[in-house]
Protein backbone atom coordinates (compact mmCIF):
# COMPACT_ATOMS: atom_id res chain seq x y z
CA UNK A 1 0.00 0.00 0.00
CA UNK A 2 2.94 2.22 1.14
CA UNK A 3 3.81 2.09 -2.66
CA UNK A 4 0.98 3.78 -4.05
CA UNK A 5 1.68 6.65 -2.37
CA UNK A 6 3.29 9.71 -3.71
CA UNK A 7 3.14 13.23 -3.53
CA UNK A 8 1.34 13.43 -6.97
CA UNK A 9 -1.89 11.08 -5.24
CA UNK A 10 -1.61 13.15 -2.32
CA UNK A 11 -2.25 15.84 -4.22
CA UNK A 12 -5.13 14.80 -6.45
CA UNK A 13 -6.73 13.25 -3.70
CA UNK A 14 -6.91 16.51 -1.64
CA UNK A 15 -8.28 18.03 -4.77
CA UNK A 16 -10.59 15.82 -5.01
CA UNK A 17 -11.95 15.98 -1.52
CA UNK A 18 -11.88 19.63 -1.60
CA UNK A 19 -13.99 19.57 -4.19
CA UNK A 20 -16.89 16.88 -3.75
CA UNK A 21 -17.96 18.43 -0.74
CA UNK A 22 -18.95 21.88 -0.05
CA UNK A 23 -20.45 22.03 3.42
CA UNK A 24 -18.47 20.47 6.03
CA UNK A 25 -20.70 18.06 7.07
CA UNK A 26 -21.24 16.28 4.04
CA UNK A 27 -17.09 15.89 4.25
CA UNK A 28 -17.03 14.73 8.00
CA UNK A 29 -19.13 11.72 6.92
CA UNK A 30 -16.62 11.10 3.80
CA UNK A 31 -14.13 10.59 6.44
CA UNK A 32 -15.64 8.55 8.65
CA UNK A 33 -16.57 6.12 5.83
CA UNK A 34 -13.13 5.71 4.98
CA UNK A 35 -12.26 5.17 8.68
CA UNK A 36 -10.41 8.23 9.62
CA UNK A 37 -10.34 8.33 13.64
CA UNK A 38 -13.18 10.02 15.33
CA UNK A 39 -10.41 11.55 17.70
CA UNK A 40 -8.87 13.29 14.67
CA UNK A 41 -12.57 14.51 13.55
CA UNK A 42 -13.33 15.75 16.57
CA UNK A 43 -10.25 18.17 16.38
CA UNK A 44 -11.94 20.21 13.36
CA UNK A 45 -12.85 23.07 15.02
CA UNK A 46 -15.86 25.54 13.78
CA UNK A 47 -14.08 28.42 12.49
CA UNK A 48 -11.08 26.13 11.32
CA UNK A 49 -11.44 25.63 6.75
CA UNK A 50 -11.75 22.25 5.28
CA UNK A 51 -8.59 23.35 3.10
CA UNK A 52 -6.82 23.62 6.56
CA UNK A 53 -8.30 20.76 8.24
CA UNK A 54 -7.36 18.33 5.07
CA UNK A 55 -3.96 20.24 5.19
CA UNK A 56 -3.66 18.62 9.01
CA UNK A 57 -5.18 15.17 8.04
CA UNK A 58 -3.17 14.49 5.43
CA UNK A 59 -0.19 15.31 7.31
CA UNK A 60 -1.06 12.60 9.60
CA UNK A 61 -1.98 10.22 7.85
CA UNK A 62 1.53 10.34 5.84
CA UNK A 63 3.24 9.25 9.21
CA UNK A 64 2.12 5.76 9.80
CA UNK A 65 1.37 2.55 7.30
CA UNK A 66 -2.56 2.50 8.67
CA UNK A 67 -2.26 6.00 7.84
CA UNK A 68 -0.93 5.90 4.42
CA UNK A 69 -3.64 3.08 3.59
CA UNK A 70 -6.66 5.32 4.60
CA UNK A 71 -5.17 7.71 2.26
CA UNK A 72 -5.37 5.44 -0.92
CA UNK A 73 -8.90 3.79 0.13
CA UNK A 74 -9.30 7.56 0.36
CA UNK A 75 -8.40 7.78 -3.44
CA UNK A 76 -10.17 4.82 -4.37
CA UNK A 77 -13.44 5.94 -2.87
CA UNK A 78 -13.50 9.52 -4.52
CA UNK A 79 -12.26 8.00 -7.50
CA UNK A 80 -15.31 6.08 -7.60
CA UNK A 81 -18.07 8.90 -7.16
CA UNK A 82 -20.24 9.34 -10.10
CA UNK A 83 -22.74 12.04 -8.97
CA UNK A 84 -22.17 14.34 -6.27
CA UNK A 85 -25.25 15.09 -4.03
CA UNK A 86 -23.59 17.99 -1.56
CA UNK A 87 -23.07 20.20 -4.68
CA UNK A 88 -26.34 19.93 -5.74
CA UNK A 89 -29.47 22.97 -5.04
CA UNK A 90 -26.69 25.91 -5.52
CA UNK A 91 -26.45 29.05 -7.77
CA UNK A 92 -23.24 27.71 -9.34
CA UNK A 93 -24.25 23.77 -8.62
CA UNK A 94 -23.08 23.43 -12.41
CA UNK A 95 -20.20 24.78 -12.11
CA UNK A 96 -19.03 23.05 -8.32
CA UNK A 97 -19.74 19.73 -10.09
CA UNK A 98 -17.61 20.73 -13.39
CA UNK A 99 -15.07 21.50 -11.28
CA UNK A 100 -15.33 18.05 -9.12
CA UNK A 101 -16.10 15.68 -12.01
CA UNK A 102 -12.46 16.96 -13.29
CA UNK A 103 -10.72 16.58 -10.29
CA UNK A 104 -12.20 12.73 -10.13
CA UNK A 105 -11.10 12.24 -13.63
CA UNK A 106 -8.09 13.40 -12.93
CA UNK A 107 -7.32 11.41 -9.61
CA UNK A 108 -9.27 8.25 -11.83
CA UNK A 109 -6.32 8.37 -14.26
CA UNK A 110 -3.61 8.67 -12.15
CA UNK A 111 -4.61 5.56 -10.36
CA UNK A 112 -5.08 3.46 -13.28
CA UNK A 113 -1.28 4.73 -14.58
CA UNK A 114 0.03 4.15 -11.25
CA UNK A 115 -1.90 0.23 -11.14
CA UNK A 116 0.12 -0.18 -14.56
CA UNK A 117 3.40 1.83 -13.41
CA UNK A 118 3.65 -0.73 -10.50
CA UNK A 119 3.11 -4.20 -12.09
CA UNK A 120 6.38 -5.61 -11.64
CA UNK A 121 8.02 -6.12 -7.92
CA UNK A 122 10.64 -3.42 -9.11
CA UNK A 123 8.54 -0.65 -10.22
CA UNK A 124 7.08 -1.50 -7.07
CA UNK A 125 10.03 -1.07 -5.00
CA UNK A 126 10.81 2.20 -6.82
CA UNK A 127 7.58 3.57 -5.66
CA UNK A 128 8.40 3.03 -2.05
CA UNK A 129 12.14 4.56 -2.93
CA UNK A 130 10.21 7.68 -4.42
CA UNK A 131 7.13 7.86 -1.56
CA UNK A 132 10.10 7.96 1.27
CA UNK A 133 12.18 10.44 -0.67
CA UNK A 134 10.08 12.52 -1.78
CA UNK A 135 7.03 12.38 1.62
CA UNK A 136 8.86 16.01 2.65
CA UNK A 137 7.79 17.69 -0.63
CA UNK A 138 4.37 17.32 -0.99
CA UNK A 139 2.93 20.66 -2.37
CA UNK A 140 -0.38 21.64 -2.03
CA UNK A 141 -3.42 21.24 -4.75
CA UNK A 142 -2.42 23.22 -7.65
CA UNK A 143 -4.63 26.30 -6.69
CA UNK A 144 -3.16 27.23 -3.60
CA UNK A 145 -1.59 30.95 -2.53
CA UNK A 146 1.73 30.74 -4.23
CA UNK A 147 -0.20 29.08 -7.45
CA UNK A 148 -2.73 32.23 -7.68
CA UNK A 149 0.20 34.71 -7.07
CA UNK A 150 2.24 33.19 -9.96
CA UNK A 151 -1.03 33.25 -12.20
CA UNK A 152 -1.56 36.72 -11.58
CA UNK A 153 2.08 37.32 -11.73
CA UNK A 154 1.89 36.12 -15.39
CA UNK A 155 -1.42 37.74 -16.30
CA UNK A 156 -0.04 41.53 -15.68
CA UNK A 157 1.49 41.21 -19.17
CA UNK A 158 -2.00 41.04 -20.66
CA UNK A 159 -3.18 43.86 -18.66
CA UNK A 160 -5.79 45.63 -21.31
CA UNK A 161 -7.01 42.86 -23.20
CA UNK A 162 -10.01 41.19 -23.73
CA UNK A 163 -8.25 37.54 -22.81
CA UNK A 164 -6.55 39.45 -19.94
CA UNK A 165 -9.54 40.28 -18.87
CA UNK A 166 -11.08 36.75 -18.97
CA UNK A 167 -8.40 35.50 -17.69
CA UNK A 168 -8.36 37.86 -14.88
CA UNK A 169 -12.01 37.31 -14.01
CA UNK A 170 -11.30 33.00 -14.01
CA UNK A 171 -8.55 33.97 -11.77
CA UNK A 172 -10.74 35.99 -8.86
CA UNK A 173 -13.07 32.96 -8.53
CA UNK A 174 -10.33 30.69 -8.15
CA UNK A 175 -9.02 33.24 -5.19
CA UNK A 176 -12.70 33.06 -4.34
CA UNK A 177 -13.26 29.76 -3.99
CA UNK A 178 -9.46 29.05 -2.28
CA UNK A 179 -10.84 31.48 0.52
CA UNK A 180 -13.77 29.07 0.72
CA UNK A 181 -16.22 32.14 0.08
CA UNK A 182 -19.36 31.56 -1.38
CA UNK A 183 -20.09 32.83 -4.67
CA UNK A 184 -21.47 32.90 -8.24
CA UNK A 185 -19.76 33.29 -11.57
CA UNK A 186 -20.87 35.91 -14.00
CA UNK A 187 -23.83 35.70 -15.18
CA UNK A 188 -26.68 38.34 -16.83
CA UNK A 189 -29.57 39.69 -14.92
CA UNK A 190 -32.53 41.81 -16.35
CA UNK A 191 -30.16 41.86 -19.65
CA UNK A 192 -27.27 43.35 -17.49
CA UNK A 193 -23.58 41.61 -17.41
CA UNK A 194 -23.05 40.96 -14.15
CA UNK A 195 -19.08 39.92 -13.71
CA UNK A 196 -20.67 37.59 -10.97
CA UNK A 197 -20.99 37.96 -6.97
CA UNK A 198 -19.86 36.60 -3.58
CA UNK A 199 -21.63 36.33 -0.18
CA UNK A 200 -20.37 36.84 2.65
CA UNK A 201 -21.33 37.07 6.62
CA UNK A 202 -24.94 37.71 5.03
CA UNK A 203 -24.37 40.26 2.68
CA UNK A 204 -24.24 39.77 -0.89
CA UNK A 205 -21.96 41.72 -3.32
CA UNK A 206 -22.43 42.32 -6.56
CA UNK A 207 -19.12 41.86 -8.33
CA UNK A 208 -17.05 44.01 -11.05
CA UNK A 209 -13.50 43.31 -12.55
CA UNK A 210 -11.47 45.81 -14.32
CA UNK A 211 -8.44 44.48 -16.07
CA UNK A 212 -7.72 47.65 -17.83
CA UNK A 213 -4.16 49.54 -17.90
CA UNK A 214 -6.07 52.79 -16.98
CA UNK A 215 -7.71 53.21 -13.68
CA UNK A 216 -11.26 52.80 -13.44
CA UNK A 217 -13.40 56.09 -14.31
CA UNK A 218 -16.43 57.48 -12.87
CA UNK A 219 -18.27 56.40 -15.89
CA UNK A 220 -17.86 52.44 -14.53
CA UNK A 221 -18.64 53.28 -10.99
CA UNK A 222 -21.79 54.24 -12.39
CA UNK A 223 -22.28 51.57 -13.87
CA UNK A 224 -21.83 49.04 -11.09
CA UNK A 225 -24.02 51.75 -9.07
CA UNK A 226 -27.10 50.92 -11.19
CA UNK A 227 -26.77 47.13 -11.42
CA UNK A 228 -26.67 47.07 -7.80
CA UNK A 229 -29.78 49.23 -6.87
CA UNK A 230 -31.53 47.25 -9.45
CA UNK A 231 -31.12 44.44 -6.94
CA UNK A 232 -32.54 43.91 -3.12
CA UNK A 233 -31.63 46.22 -0.03
CA UNK A 234 -29.02 43.82 1.07
CA UNK A 235 -27.23 44.19 -2.00
CA UNK A 236 -23.81 45.61 -2.33
CA UNK A 237 -21.39 46.10 -5.09
CA UNK A 238 -17.35 45.47 -4.80
CA UNK A 239 -15.51 46.41 -7.50
CA UNK A 240 -11.86 45.31 -8.31
CA UNK A 241 -9.52 47.29 -10.64
CA UNK A 242 -6.20 45.90 -11.17
CA UNK A 243 -4.97 49.35 -12.02
CA UNK A 244 -6.90 51.38 -9.22
CA UNK A 245 -9.41 54.48 -9.42
CA UNK A 246 -8.95 57.61 -10.54
CA UNK A 247 -9.73 60.30 -7.86
CA UNK A 248 -13.09 61.46 -9.20
CA UNK A 249 -14.14 57.36 -9.25
CA UNK A 250 -13.23 57.00 -5.52
CA UNK A 251 -15.21 60.41 -4.74
CA UNK A 252 -18.22 59.59 -6.76
CA UNK A 253 -18.14 55.76 -5.06
CA UNK A 254 -18.40 57.63 -2.06
CA UNK A 255 -20.77 58.85 0.64
CA UNK A 256 -23.81 58.64 2.70
CA UNK A 257 -25.16 55.24 2.51
CA UNK A 258 -23.05 54.37 -0.57
CA UNK A 259 -23.02 50.26 -0.81
CA UNK A 260 -19.71 50.28 -2.72
CA UNK A 261 -16.43 49.21 -2.16
CA UNK A 262 -13.45 49.86 -4.07
CA UNK A 263 -10.34 47.05 -4.15
CA UNK A 264 -7.24 47.04 -6.30
CA UNK A 265 -4.14 45.18 -6.78
CA UNK A 266 -2.35 46.30 -3.58
CA UNK A 267 -5.16 44.28 -1.44
CA UNK A 268 -5.16 41.06 -4.07
CA UNK A 269 -1.02 41.24 -2.63
CA UNK A 270 -2.15 41.71 0.54
CA UNK A 271 -4.11 38.79 0.64
CA UNK A 272 -1.06 36.59 -1.41
CA UNK A 273 0.98 37.88 1.06
CA UNK A 274 -0.45 35.76 3.44
CA UNK A 275 -0.73 38.40 5.95
CA UNK A 276 -4.41 38.71 5.89
CA UNK A 277 -7.23 36.56 4.59
CA UNK A 278 -9.55 37.71 1.81
CA UNK A 279 -12.84 37.27 3.69
CA UNK A 280 -10.91 39.79 6.55
CA UNK A 281 -10.16 41.68 3.87
CA UNK A 282 -13.40 42.89 2.44
CA UNK A 283 -15.17 42.95 6.24
CA UNK A 284 -12.50 44.83 6.89
CA UNK A 285 -13.35 47.73 3.74
CA UNK A 286 -17.01 46.94 4.82
CA UNK A 287 -16.01 48.75 7.78
CA UNK A 288 -14.52 51.16 6.59
CA UNK A 289 -17.26 52.00 4.29
CA UNK A 290 -19.99 51.71 7.37
CA UNK A 291 -18.05 54.16 9.49
CA UNK A 292 -16.97 56.81 7.12
CA UNK A 293 -18.65 56.59 3.99
CA UNK A 294 -15.60 56.06 1.79
CA UNK A 295 -15.82 53.25 -0.51
CA UNK A 296 -12.04 52.71 -0.93
CA UNK A 297 -9.06 51.35 2.00
CA UNK A 298 -6.09 51.61 0.63
CA UNK A 299 -4.21 48.36 1.70
CA UNK A 300 -1.62 50.62 3.19
CA UNK A 301 -4.18 52.47 5.53
CA UNK A 302 -5.54 49.04 7.33
CA UNK A 303 -3.58 49.51 10.18
CA UNK A 304 -4.41 53.48 10.27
Amino acid sequence: MAAKITPRLIELTYEAALKSFWRKEALRKFLRACHVAESHIATWSTDESKRDFLDRTFHKLQASDRGKALAYQMAKSLSEQTSFPDLRNWEDSAQKITDATKAVSELKAYLRSQDEEIRSEREREEAKARAREERQQIQRSLTDKSNLQQRLDALHPAVGTQQGGYDFQDWFYDLLDFSEIQNRRPYVSNGRQIDGSLTLDGTTYLVELKFTAGQAAATDIDSLRTKVDDKADNTMGIMVSISGYSSIAVSGASGRQTKLMLLDAMHLYMFLSGSISFSEIISRVRRHVSQTGEAYLPAADFNG
